[in-house]
């Protein structure tokens, strides 16, 4: 491509009408709506640029995934300096799957895990960035902070108590490099623990929990502004008592990540679930914008391999159909992409074209306070191309 590149006729996500978009340098220099443009000129002022007419497909910055376990048969937490090689050969993987940054996830696991784990991820990050490579945002500390009647696959030996001593010493001289840590609120000793960890930057988002409504709301009055995988490791809903996630849906402070794949939620009740985010309007109302959700993947080591038996941690998962349980039946994870979440969505009649690619690409960026497609950001875009109930995505400038 020549140093300058205009897209036109371009969709974009929460906004109305085609646009045009000027690249420069490979970086986004202007946003423009078609009709606003000179139709002598088309809006081009360099007769030298490379123009893409992209005919009302969808463009977005790539995904972002803030809930990934792994990749390649390698689990964060068990990455170490040694594995620096082949951190680098998820990111490119990553990035040649459509996502532009993840939040490396460390499940529960002991305290020399985790901190070998952060230890190498910030190596890692001290390199020189590389080409077509998904960056590290931070890591997600998925426990161990939780409550052990929902800790799930999540190993008990190695839950710890929700003291702000005890998060000090997991966190230890990392904190610049934890982006998520996700508890069970109704574990805290001292109302000082959600609020040190949003004064260190970093985003807490309830899960593995038990939580009342009443435990939740304090918990976001004191700078929670997450829920992990809703309906997951939580109550169900009920109609005496909301908790957790009664509390978070109807709190506009608070954005929920799910998981698409069909088996940790049943698609009936996600459309339930988007319903609420749409304000109770269904798919096909032209009220599309969607608000308080994002998707993760949850994908664990095996993403990008076949089915199969894998080890994880001290234990075995067999993988089915992209579905990872343990041996005695407990489901941990999924092998399908960020990307194929949103793909579900749209297959499964429950989401348009524009509210899935906003799940995956914009909304994860607000979760965790990142800007959205706009000029001055770099122009690492996905096209999307809808065709029936089927939508892809590929690299359009990289």
């Amino acid at each position: 491509m020549s140093d300058t590149t205009v897209i036109r006729n371009a969709r974009l996500p929460r906004r109305a009408g085609l646009y045009q978009i000027s690249i420069e340098a490979g970086m986004i220099g202007a946003i423009a709506p078609m009709e606003a443009l000179g139709e002598a000129s088309n809006g081009l002022s360099n007769s030298a640029a490379e123009v893409i007419d992209v005919a009302s497909d969808w463009i977005s910055l790539g995904a972002v995934d803030l809930q990934i376990n792994g990749a390649l048969g390698l689990a964060f937490p068990d990455l170490r300096l040694r594995d620096l090689a082949r951190l680098q050969e998820i990111c490119h993987f990553l990035w040649a799957q459509g996502v532009d940054g993840f939040c490396p996830t460390i499940v529960t696991t002991s305290l020399e895990n985790i901190h070998g784990s952060l230890k190498a991820i910030r190596a890692f990050q001290r390199q020189l960035p590389k080409a077509k490579s998904a960056q590290i945002l931070g890591v997600h500390l998925e426990g161990p902070f939780l409550n052990e009647a929902k800790r799930g696959a999540h190993p008990a030996e190695f839950l710890q108590p929700l003291t702000l001593d005890t998060v000090k010493a997991v966190i230890g001289e990392f904190a610049d490099g934890v982006s998520i840590v996700t508890l069970a609120p109704e574990l805290a000793a001292q109302e000082t623990v959600i609020q040190w960890l949003v004064q260190q930057g970093i985003t807490v988002s309830l899960g593995h929990s038990l939580a009342t409504a009443e435990q939740a709301g304090r918990a976001f009055d004191q700078g929670a502004t997450m829920v992990t995988h809703a309906f997951n490791a939580m109550p169900a809903l009920h109609h005496r008592h909301p908790g957790l996630l009664g509390a978070a849906l109807t709190d506009s402070r608070v954005l929920c990540g799910f998981i698409a794949d069909g088996q940790h939620i049943c698609p009936k009740m996600l459309d339930v679930l988007l319903r609420l985010a749409r304000g109770g309007s269904s798919v096909n109302s032209s009220s599309a914008n969607m608000e308080g959700l994002f998707l993760v993947s949850d994908a664990l080591s095996p993403l990008g391999l076949p089915d199969g038996r894998y080890p994880w941690d001290d234990r075995e998962i067999e993988v089915v159909n992209g579905t990872a349980r343990l041996a005695d039946g407990t489901l941990s994870g999924t092998t399908l992409s960020l990307i194929a979440g949103a793909q579900n969505l749209v297959a499964w009649g429950l989401c348009e074209a524009e509210e899935a690619i906003a799940l995956v690409t914009s909304a994860p960026r607000e979760a965790i306070g990142l800007p959205g497609l706009a000029v001055g950001q770099p122009a690492q875009l996905l096209r999307w191309h809808q065709a029936g109930a089927e939508i892809t995505a590929h690299r359009l400038v990289s």
